[in-house]
């Protein structure tokens, strides 16, 4: 299964997001929410980003893929997904607004097209 590269993938990336929230509550100190500790919000607010998109675009992946996408479609939309995540996440702790942008041109991209594609890969013969 396809889907299964690029969730795993983007589950290391959530995981190193993850790591980086607990470096800056560590430094700081803060066991909960963020102490107003603006590297630990910036921290929280890249993971929480991440787990925001991430999910969603991986059920639209696995249907896709399901319903018989071509699989270079399929790659070449988590190729392009996983980077956008990447660059987003890293200008997020970067305070980079351009890698921001990028990333989400990126992240927004993929999640339409996908959007898109489950409706024209529908199998609308089985819905009823």
């Amino acid at each position: 299964m396809i889907t299964a590269l690029y969730a795993s993938l983007l589950a290391f990336l959530m995981l190193w997001l993850a790591i980086q929230v607990i470096k800056q509550r560590r430094k700081s100190r803060v066991a909960h929410a963020d102490g107003g500790i603006e590297e630990l919000q910036i921290a929280r607010s890249a993971h929480g980003n991440a787990v925001d998109y991430i999910p969603i675009v991986l059920i639209l992946m696995a249907l896709i893929e399901y319903n018989g996408a071509n699989p270079l479609l399929i790659h070449g939309l988590g190729i392009v997904f996983v980077v956008g995540r990447v660059v987003h996440a890293k200008a997020i702790l970067g305070r980079d607004l351009k890698g921001r942008v990028l990333g989400m041109k990126l992240t927004f991209a993929v999640l339409f097209a996908l959007a898109v594609f489950n409706l024209i890969y529908l199998p609308f013969e089985r819905l009823w």
